[in-house]
């Protein structure tokens, strides 16, 4: 097994650090006390063509694998960018995923270039606050009309990006719920204008990453043409799940990152900063959290990069998946902590940035699915044991 990036890899990673240097960490934390979108962030990704990472060349991508955008949403969060950078662009490479698998060829063509040129921005709304995640609960509604469209009304929840997008990847029921076979059957994927005479939406405040929206959506009566369906009505369910595992796998590359900015501060903050006559970084008290949050980074990045190696070689990766986003998420969480408490009082100040990335760090933690839920995947996929909901 090749542990090493390859020369077209190291080359990405280049690029991709060097575009961060233009952002700063200053810029990241005055995106997050102005609760502000980073367009210009958004605006330089797509300038240098890397929206479109692993969408088809066909399209305007560059057709590379989960792999390498993997390695390019980590770069971006370790730069200091954390989550409030990674947000603004992954929907591009997790979210559009059923497009580019199901869609058709007028559907790619259509959809794609705007959203590689950055000149239209997507939101990805499936998560309903009565069915959390149990997506074949959710409850809004697509229901046929005449002219073949559809019309659809209900309810949606923790939808980032939805006060920019121009579009919305949304899942609803076409057929009610006591008429299928299985939950899993009558729900279909849309890929839709964002119309905001029939879609309200309504902003979370929360903990971290101001910068990058989160919001409650209420839909009435939005009209979706048959020709922005994506696939077959009712096979929705299905389509998703082909965007789930990318999905882990990017936000474990990015949990990964922002462990490492929070250790990068707090490394080079201990060695400069002097108390009773030595460098604190000199007192295992200090040293050894560290060294921990480091070892245990590592390890989660090779669960990370397993598991975009197997999905890009087409081969089973949900449990491996799970795995990283769990494991990516704990130690990026505990890499954070520790920076803040090595840092102290000044770890607790806006001005030394952990302590923004301890706020953004609780994400990964708890999105895409929460680490019980990847214990219980876990438990029955890879020990066999007993389903437990």
């Amino acid at each position: 097994m090749n542990f090493s990036l390859n020369d077209d890899q190291r080359t990405l990673q280049a690029a991709i650090e060097r575009l961060c240097e233009d952002f700063p960490l200053d810029y990241w934390r005055s995106q997050d006390e102005r609760a502000e979108f980073p367009h210009a962030f958004h605006a330089a990704v797509a300038r240098s063509g890397w929206l479109g990472i692993a969408m088809p060349e066909a399209q305007g991508g560059a057709g590379l694998g989960i792999t390498e955008a993997a390695l390019m949403m980590r770069t971006i969060s370790a730069s200091g960018a954390a989550m409030s950078g990674a947000s603004a662009i992954h929907m591009n490479i997790f979210g559009l995923n059923p497009v580019v698998v199901f869609g058709s060829e007028a559907q790619r063509q259509r959809f794609l270039p705007p959203l590689i040129a950055g000149t239209e921005k997507a939101c990805f709304a499936v998560t309903e606050p009565d069915a959390g995640l149990d997506t074949t609960r959710l409850s809004t509604r697509a229901q046929r009309q005449p002219d073949g469209g559809y019309r659809l009304s209900g309810r949606k929840i923790w939808i980032s990006t939805a006060q920019v997008a121009d579009r919305m990847l949304i899942l609803a029921r076409t057929t009610p719920l006591d008429q299928v076979r299985k939950p899993t059957e009558g729900l279909t994927l849309f890929y839709t204008a964002l119309d905001r005479t029939a879609v309200e939406v309504r902003e979370i405040h929360k903990l971290g990453r101001a910068a990058v929206d989160s919001n409650m959506l209420f839909i009435d009566g939005l009209t979706v043409p048959e020709a922005d369906r994506i696939g077959e009505e009712g096979r929705g369910f299905e389509y998703i799940l082909h965007g789930l595992n990318p999905e882990r796998i990017l936000i474990a590359a990015e949990a990964i990152g922002i462990g490492r900015a929070a250790l990068r501060i707090a490394a080079d903050y201990a060695k400069e900063r002097v108390v009773f006559g030595r460098p604190i970084g000199q007192n295992q008290g200090v040293a050894h959290p560290l060294a921990r949050a480091w070892m245990n980074l590592e390890a989660a990045e090779l669960m990370v990069f397993k598991a975009a190696t197997l999905y890009d070689a087409g081969q089973p990766c949900g449990q491996e998946a799970n795995a990283a986003k769990y494991l990516a998420a704990e130690a990026a969480h505990d890499a954070c902590q520790n920076a803040v408490l090595t840092l102290g009082g000044m770890g607790y100040a806006r001005e030394y940035h952990v302590e923004r990335l301890l706020r953004e760090s609780y994400i990964p933690r708890i999105a895409p699915v929460s680490p019980q839920m990847v214990l219980n995947f876990i438990a029955e996929k890879a020990l066999g044991l007993p389903k437990s909901y």
